[in-house]
Protein backbone atom coordinates (compact mmCIF):
# COMPACT_ATOMS: atom_id res chain seq x y z
CA UNK A 1 0.00 0.00 0.00
CA UNK A 2 1.19 3.54 -0.79
CA UNK A 3 1.85 5.51 2.63
CA UNK A 4 0.76 8.96 2.74
CA UNK A 5 2.14 11.04 0.53
CA UNK A 6 1.67 14.48 2.89
CA UNK A 7 5.32 15.55 2.75
CA UNK A 8 5.44 16.26 -0.37
CA UNK A 9 2.54 19.07 -0.91
CA UNK A 10 2.12 22.04 0.96
CA UNK A 11 -0.77 20.94 3.62
CA UNK A 12 -0.65 22.26 6.98
CA UNK A 13 -1.26 19.72 9.85
CA UNK A 14 -4.36 21.38 10.48
CA UNK A 15 -6.04 21.32 7.52
CA UNK A 16 -7.92 18.09 6.48
CA UNK A 17 -8.76 18.10 2.91
CA UNK A 18 -10.71 15.85 1.38
CA UNK A 19 -12.23 17.44 -1.68
CA UNK A 20 -9.82 16.05 -4.56
CA UNK A 21 -13.03 15.21 -6.50
CA UNK A 22 -13.42 19.11 -6.99
CA UNK A 23 -9.68 19.76 -6.96
CA UNK A 24 -6.62 18.88 -6.25
CA UNK A 25 -3.75 20.88 -4.41
CA UNK A 26 -0.20 21.20 -6.28
CA UNK A 27 2.85 19.05 -5.45
CA UNK A 28 5.54 21.19 -4.97
CA UNK A 29 7.30 19.86 -7.37
CA UNK A 30 4.39 21.26 -9.63
CA UNK A 31 4.42 24.57 -7.89
CA UNK A 32 8.63 24.96 -8.51
CA UNK A 33 7.99 23.84 -12.17
CA UNK A 34 5.22 26.38 -12.65
CA UNK A 35 7.05 29.13 -11.21
CA UNK A 36 9.90 28.48 -13.32
CA UNK A 37 7.72 28.18 -16.69
CA UNK A 38 6.13 31.66 -16.12
CA UNK A 39 9.62 32.56 -16.28
CA UNK A 40 10.08 31.14 -19.17
CA UNK A 41 7.33 32.84 -20.89
CA UNK A 42 8.75 35.92 -19.37
CA UNK A 43 12.04 35.18 -21.96
CA UNK A 44 11.22 33.28 -24.31
CA UNK A 45 14.09 33.94 -26.33
CA UNK A 46 16.11 31.07 -24.08
CA UNK A 47 13.85 28.80 -25.67
CA UNK A 48 15.36 26.40 -27.74
CA UNK A 49 13.20 25.19 -31.17
CA UNK A 50 12.81 22.21 -29.65
CA UNK A 51 11.29 22.92 -26.46
CA UNK A 52 7.64 23.28 -27.35
CA UNK A 53 7.72 19.68 -29.45
CA UNK A 54 9.39 18.37 -26.21
CA UNK A 55 7.16 19.29 -23.82
CA UNK A 56 4.11 18.09 -25.85
CA UNK A 57 5.41 14.70 -26.49
CA UNK A 58 6.06 14.92 -22.76
CA UNK A 59 2.80 15.08 -21.42
CA UNK A 60 1.25 12.52 -24.67
CA UNK A 61 3.22 9.86 -23.30
CA UNK A 62 2.68 10.55 -19.62
CA UNK A 63 -0.94 10.18 -20.63
CA UNK A 64 -0.98 7.52 -22.44
CA UNK A 65 0.49 5.27 -19.83
CA UNK A 66 -1.90 6.09 -17.59
CA UNK A 67 -4.27 4.39 -19.72
CA UNK A 68 -1.83 1.55 -21.61
CA UNK A 69 -2.25 3.48 -24.46
CA UNK A 70 0.09 4.20 -27.40
CA UNK A 71 1.48 8.15 -27.20
CA UNK A 72 0.21 8.70 -31.28
CA UNK A 73 -3.36 8.06 -29.91
CA UNK A 74 -3.60 10.27 -27.46
CA UNK A 75 -4.60 14.52 -28.26
CA UNK A 76 -3.63 17.55 -26.00
CA UNK A 77 -7.16 19.01 -25.51
CA UNK A 78 -8.50 21.50 -22.93
CA UNK A 79 -11.08 20.43 -21.47
CA UNK A 80 -14.12 17.57 -21.12
CA UNK A 81 -16.07 19.18 -23.04
CA UNK A 82 -13.66 19.85 -25.73
CA UNK A 83 -13.15 16.19 -26.10
CA UNK A 84 -16.58 15.30 -26.63
CA UNK A 85 -17.45 17.97 -29.38
CA UNK A 86 -14.14 16.28 -30.84
CA UNK A 87 -15.69 12.88 -30.65
CA UNK A 88 -19.45 14.34 -31.64
CA UNK A 89 -17.91 15.53 -34.96
CA UNK A 90 -17.09 12.17 -35.75
CA UNK A 91 -19.48 10.16 -34.38
CA UNK A 92 -22.79 10.12 -36.42
CA UNK A 93 -25.70 9.41 -34.43
CA UNK A 94 -28.37 7.79 -36.73
CA UNK A 95 -31.92 9.06 -36.62
CA UNK A 96 -34.35 7.21 -34.60
CA UNK A 97 -31.45 6.00 -32.46
CA UNK A 98 -30.96 6.29 -28.65
CA UNK A 99 -27.87 7.84 -26.79
CA UNK A 100 -27.38 7.05 -23.60
CA UNK A 101 -26.27 9.52 -20.58
CA UNK A 102 -26.32 9.43 -16.89
CA UNK A 103 -28.60 11.56 -14.72
CA UNK A 104 -27.23 14.29 -13.25
CA UNK A 105 -23.77 13.44 -14.69
CA UNK A 106 -21.11 16.31 -15.48
CA UNK A 107 -22.08 18.33 -17.96
CA UNK A 108 -19.49 17.84 -20.85
CA UNK A 109 -20.75 14.13 -21.81
CA UNK A 110 -24.79 14.90 -21.64
CA UNK A 111 -24.97 18.44 -23.02
CA UNK A 112 -23.47 17.99 -26.51
CA UNK A 113 -25.89 15.20 -27.20
CA UNK A 114 -28.94 16.79 -25.63
CA UNK A 115 -27.85 20.01 -28.12
CA UNK A 116 -27.38 17.77 -30.93
CA UNK A 117 -30.46 15.34 -30.82
CA UNK A 118 -33.67 17.49 -32.01
CA UNK A 119 -32.11 18.39 -35.11
CA UNK A 120 -30.16 15.00 -35.70
CA UNK A 121 -33.20 13.12 -35.38
CA UNK A 122 -32.15 10.66 -32.31
CA UNK A 123 -33.36 10.33 -28.45
CA UNK A 124 -31.40 11.02 -25.39
CA UNK A 125 -31.99 8.92 -23.02
CA UNK A 126 -31.06 9.39 -19.22
CA UNK A 127 -30.47 6.37 -16.63
CA UNK A 128 -32.02 7.59 -13.81
CA UNK A 129 -30.01 7.23 -10.36
CA UNK A 130 -30.52 4.09 -8.73
CA UNK A 131 -32.25 3.38 -5.44
CA UNK A 132 -29.91 1.06 -4.94
CA UNK A 133 -26.70 2.57 -5.59
CA UNK A 134 -26.00 0.67 -8.55
CA UNK A 135 -25.50 2.17 -11.25
CA UNK A 136 -23.89 -0.70 -13.74
CA UNK A 137 -26.97 -2.56 -13.71
CA UNK A 138 -29.30 0.50 -14.52
CA UNK A 139 -26.91 1.32 -17.40
CA UNK A 140 -27.03 -2.47 -18.87
CA UNK A 141 -30.73 -2.21 -18.16
CA UNK A 142 -30.94 0.69 -20.50
CA UNK A 143 -28.85 -0.60 -23.10
CA UNK A 144 -30.83 -3.68 -23.23
CA UNK A 145 -34.62 -2.54 -22.96
CA UNK A 146 -36.44 -4.77 -24.81
CA UNK A 147 -38.42 -3.07 -27.58
CA UNK A 148 -36.89 0.28 -27.30
CA UNK A 149 -34.87 1.65 -30.04
CA UNK A 150 -32.01 0.25 -30.67
CA UNK A 151 -28.41 2.45 -29.06
CA UNK A 152 -25.72 4.32 -30.61
CA UNK A 153 -23.83 5.59 -28.33
CA UNK A 154 -23.31 5.78 -24.49
CA UNK A 155 -21.79 8.98 -23.21
CA UNK A 156 -20.84 8.75 -19.35
CA UNK A 157 -18.62 8.78 -16.90
CA UNK A 158 -16.93 5.85 -15.12
CA UNK A 159 -17.20 7.25 -11.88
CA UNK A 160 -20.72 9.41 -10.96
CA UNK A 161 -19.35 13.01 -9.81
CA UNK A 162 -21.89 13.21 -7.23
CA UNK A 163 -22.11 10.28 -5.62
CA UNK A 164 -19.29 7.85 -6.04
CA UNK A 165 -20.82 5.68 -8.05
CA UNK A 166 -18.59 2.95 -10.16
CA UNK A 167 -19.21 2.28 -13.61
CA UNK A 168 -18.08 -1.38 -14.92
CA UNK A 169 -17.05 0.17 -17.89
CA UNK A 170 -15.99 -3.33 -18.97
CA UNK A 171 -19.29 -4.96 -18.66
CA UNK A 172 -21.09 -1.78 -20.64
CA UNK A 173 -18.49 -1.80 -23.72
CA UNK A 174 -18.90 -5.34 -24.72
CA UNK A 175 -22.48 -4.70 -24.15
CA UNK A 176 -22.27 -2.03 -26.12
CA UNK A 177 -19.87 -4.16 -29.21
CA UNK A 178 -22.60 -6.61 -29.35
CA UNK A 179 -25.02 -3.89 -30.65
CA UNK A 180 -22.16 -2.00 -32.95
CA UNK A 181 -22.76 1.03 -30.82
CA UNK A 182 -20.27 3.43 -29.57
CA UNK A 183 -18.61 4.17 -26.21
CA UNK A 184 -17.34 7.82 -24.72
CA UNK A 185 -15.92 7.65 -21.37
CA UNK A 186 -15.25 10.66 -19.16
CA UNK A 187 -12.52 9.12 -17.41
CA UNK A 188 -12.32 12.23 -15.07
CA UNK A 189 -13.13 10.39 -11.48
CA UNK A 190 -11.03 7.05 -12.79
CA UNK A 191 -7.60 7.89 -14.38
CA UNK A 192 -4.55 7.79 -12.41
CA UNK A 193 -6.98 5.86 -9.67
CA UNK A 194 -8.24 3.25 -11.18
CA UNK A 195 -6.64 0.79 -13.17
CA UNK A 196 -7.21 1.85 -17.08
CA UNK A 197 -6.28 -0.21 -20.18
CA UNK A 198 -7.62 1.28 -22.86
CA UNK A 199 -6.51 -1.63 -25.43
CA UNK A 200 -8.68 -4.22 -22.95
CA UNK A 201 -11.84 -1.73 -22.98
CA UNK A 202 -11.55 -0.04 -26.41
CA UNK A 203 -13.88 2.66 -26.16
CA UNK A 204 -13.86 5.04 -28.94
CA UNK A 205 -13.23 7.91 -27.41
CA UNK A 206 -12.05 8.46 -23.36
CA UNK A 207 -11.03 11.63 -21.79
CA UNK A 208 -9.82 13.17 -18.58
CA UNK A 209 -8.53 15.76 -17.42
CA UNK A 210 -5.25 16.95 -14.93
CA UNK A 211 -6.98 19.14 -12.00
CA UNK A 212 -8.24 16.94 -10.15
CA UNK A 213 -7.11 13.33 -9.40
CA UNK A 214 -3.48 13.64 -11.70
CA UNK A 215 -2.79 16.59 -9.46
CA UNK A 216 -2.18 18.79 -12.54
CA UNK A 217 -3.47 22.40 -13.40
CA UNK A 218 -6.56 24.02 -14.86
CA UNK A 219 -6.66 23.70 -18.78
CA UNK A 220 -4.71 20.62 -19.71
CA UNK A 221 -6.61 17.73 -20.46
CA UNK A 222 -6.01 14.42 -22.88
CA UNK A 223 -8.43 12.55 -25.21
CA UNK A 224 -7.56 8.99 -26.29
CA UNK A 225 -9.28 8.13 -29.68
CA UNK A 226 -9.63 4.95 -30.93
CA UNK A 227 -7.37 3.97 -34.36
CA UNK A 228 -10.44 3.03 -36.07
CA UNK A 229 -11.48 7.34 -35.88
CA UNK A 230 -8.39 8.41 -36.34
CA UNK A 231 -8.44 9.51 -39.76
CA UNK A 232 -11.62 12.13 -38.58
CA UNK A 233 -12.01 16.07 -39.13
CA UNK A 234 -10.36 17.73 -36.20
CA UNK A 235 -12.26 20.10 -34.32
CA UNK A 236 -9.80 23.21 -35.03
CA UNK A 237 -7.89 23.12 -38.20
CA UNK A 238 -4.51 23.55 -37.23
CA UNK A 239 -1.05 23.89 -38.61
CA UNK A 240 0.60 21.45 -36.10
CA UNK A 241 -2.29 18.83 -37.29
CA UNK A 242 -1.38 18.78 -41.08
CA UNK A 243 2.11 17.13 -42.47
CA UNK A 244 3.95 20.64 -43.67
CA UNK A 245 2.68 23.65 -42.93
CA UNK A 246 5.42 25.33 -41.42
CA UNK A 247 6.45 28.87 -40.80
CA UNK A 248 10.01 28.03 -41.59
CA UNK A 249 9.10 27.25 -45.44
CA UNK A 250 9.37 29.24 -48.14
CA UNK A 251 5.67 27.78 -49.25
CA UNK A 252 3.56 27.59 -46.28
CA UNK A 253 1.21 25.80 -47.09
CA UNK A 254 3.24 22.75 -48.41
CA UNK A 255 1.23 19.48 -47.22
CA UNK A 256 -2.33 20.12 -46.16
CA UNK A 257 -2.84 16.28 -45.52
CA UNK A 258 -3.13 15.38 -42.05
CA UNK A 259 -0.80 14.06 -39.65
CA UNK A 260 -1.55 10.10 -39.16
CA UNK A 261 -2.97 9.47 -35.81
CA UNK A 262 -4.28 11.42 -32.77
CA UNK A 263 -1.92 14.54 -33.07
CA UNK A 264 -4.85 16.15 -35.85
CA UNK A 265 -6.90 16.52 -32.65
CA UNK A 266 -4.45 18.37 -30.78
CA UNK A 267 -5.82 21.82 -29.52
CA UNK A 268 -4.95 25.00 -31.20
CA UNK A 269 -2.25 27.27 -29.14
CA UNK A 270 -1.32 24.44 -26.83
CA UNK A 271 0.68 25.56 -23.96
CA UNK A 272 4.06 24.69 -23.62
CA UNK A 273 5.44 27.80 -21.45
CA UNK A 274 3.37 26.99 -18.43
CA UNK A 275 1.02 24.30 -17.53
CA UNK A 276 2.24 21.37 -19.74
CA UNK A 277 5.05 20.45 -17.63
CA UNK A 278 3.02 21.22 -14.64
CA UNK A 279 0.11 18.21 -15.46
CA UNK A 280 3.22 15.94 -16.96
CA UNK A 281 4.65 15.81 -13.42
CA UNK A 282 1.49 15.35 -11.64
CA UNK A 283 0.97 12.13 -14.10
CA UNK A 284 4.47 10.75 -14.25
CA UNK A 285 3.80 10.56 -10.42
CA UNK A 286 0.68 9.07 -10.37
CA UNK A 287 2.28 6.07 -12.70
CA UNK A 288 5.56 5.85 -10.48
CA UNK A 289 3.29 4.99 -7.50
CA UNK A 290 0.86 3.06 -9.37
CA UNK A 291 -2.83 2.57 -9.32
CA UNK A 292 -2.79 -0.61 -7.37
CA UNK A 293 -0.96 0.60 -4.28
CA UNK A 294 -2.91 4.06 -4.76
CA UNK A 295 -6.20 2.13 -4.55
CA UNK A 296 -5.43 0.12 -1.23
CA UNK A 297 -4.33 3.52 0.19
CA UNK A 298 -7.57 5.48 -0.56
CA UNK A 299 -10.14 2.27 0.19
CA UNK A 300 -8.38 2.00 3.56
CA UNK A 301 -8.88 5.56 4.06
CA UNK A 302 -12.26 5.60 2.54
CA UNK A 303 -13.21 2.40 4.77
CA UNK A 304 -11.88 3.73 7.88
CA UNK A 305 -14.02 6.66 7.61
CA UNK A 306 -16.99 4.56 6.38
CA UNK A 307 -17.17 2.39 9.47
CA UNK A 308 -16.80 5.86 11.55
CA UNK A 309 -20.06 7.18 10.12
CA UNK A 310 -22.23 4.21 10.45
CA UNK A 311 -22.73 4.80 13.76
CA UNK A 312 -24.00 8.58 13.69
CA UNK A 313 -26.91 8.22 10.84
CA UNK A 314 -25.36 8.52 7.62
CA UNK A 315 -26.25 5.83 5.07
CA UNK A 316 -23.08 4.93 2.94
CA UNK A 317 -23.44 2.72 -0.27
CA UNK A 318 -21.55 -0.56 -0.35
CA UNK A 319 -17.92 -0.83 -1.25
CA UNK A 320 -18.48 -2.98 -4.23
CA UNK A 321 -20.95 -0.33 -5.81
CA UNK A 322 -18.70 3.03 -5.35
CA UNK A 323 -15.49 3.97 -6.10
CA UNK A 324 -12.91 3.62 -3.21
CA UNK A 325 -11.78 7.21 -3.77
CA UNK A 326 -15.20 8.78 -3.05
CA UNK A 327 -17.83 8.91 -0.16
CA UNK A 328 -20.91 10.18 -0.96
CA UNK A 329 -22.90 10.47 2.46
CA UNK A 330 -26.78 10.55 2.99
CA UNK A 331 -28.25 11.98 5.92
CA UNK A 332 -31.95 10.78 6.58
CA UNK A 333 -33.56 13.46 7.21
CA UNK A 334 -31.20 15.84 4.55
CA UNK A 335 -27.93 17.36 5.22
CA UNK A 336 -27.84 19.75 7.77
CA UNK A 337 -28.03 23.71 6.87
CA UNK A 338 -24.21 24.98 7.15
CA UNK A 339 -22.87 21.66 7.97
CA UNK A 340 -20.26 22.00 5.41
CA UNK A 341 -19.20 25.28 6.05
CA UNK A 342 -19.56 24.85 9.78
CA UNK A 343 -17.03 22.05 8.79
CA UNK A 344 -14.49 24.38 7.09
CA UNK A 345 -14.87 26.97 10.16
CA UNK A 346 -12.90 23.76 11.85
CA UNK A 347 -10.23 23.43 8.54
CA UNK A 348 -12.16 19.99 7.75
CA UNK A 349 -12.93 20.96 3.25
CA UNK A 350 -15.38 18.25 1.84
CA UNK A 351 -17.98 19.45 -0.63
CA UNK A 352 -21.84 19.55 -1.27
CA UNK A 353 -22.98 17.87 -3.94
CA UNK A 354 -26.92 16.89 -4.74
CA UNK A 355 -28.08 16.45 -0.97
CA UNK A 356 -25.52 14.64 -0.35
CA UNK A 357 -21.74 15.06 1.39
CA UNK A 358 -18.98 14.09 -1.17
CA UNK A 359 -15.82 12.99 0.94
CA UNK A 360 -12.92 12.42 -1.28
CA UNK A 361 -9.42 11.72 -0.14
CA UNK A 362 -6.19 11.52 -2.27
CA UNK A 363 -2.49 10.65 -1.60
CA UNK A 364 -1.54 13.39 0.93
CA UNK A 365 -4.34 12.45 3.43
CA UNK A 366 -3.56 9.88 6.38
CA UNK A 367 -5.13 8.59 9.22
CA UNK A 368 -5.01 11.71 10.92
CA UNK A 369 -7.40 13.43 8.79
CA UNK A 370 -9.94 10.98 8.66
CA UNK A 371 -10.54 10.18 12.29
CA UNK A 372 -10.73 14.29 12.25
CA UNK A 373 -13.15 14.01 9.93
CA UNK A 374 -15.37 11.61 11.44
CA UNK A 375 -15.38 13.33 14.76
CA UNK A 376 -15.71 16.85 13.79
CA UNK A 377 -18.49 15.50 11.67
CA UNK A 378 -20.25 13.07 14.18
CA UNK A 379 -19.77 16.40 16.99
CA UNK A 380 -21.92 19.23 14.47
CA UNK A 381 -24.66 16.10 13.96
CA UNK A 382 -25.14 15.53 17.57
CA UNK A 383 -24.96 19.19 18.03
Amino acid sequence: MLPSQRALFEIPRQICYLNAASYSPLPLRTLEAGRAAVLRKGTPWTLEASFANQQHERARLAAARLINAEASDIALISSISYGAATAAKMLPIARGTRVIVLENDHSSPVLEWQTRAEAEGFTVETVRQPDDDDWTSAVLAAIEQSGAAPVSLASISSVHWSDGGLIDVDKVGATLRQRDAAFLVDATHSTGVLATDVKHLDPDFLVFPTYKWLLGPYGRAFLFVAKRHQGGIPLEQTASGRRNVRAENAVYFTDLSYVPDARRFDMGERDHFISMEMASIGMEMMVEWGAPAIVQRLTMLTERIAAGVRDIGVHVPELRLRAPHILSLAFKDGMPPGLIEGMASEGVYVAPRLGRMRVSPHVYNDEADVDRFVEVLGRRLRG
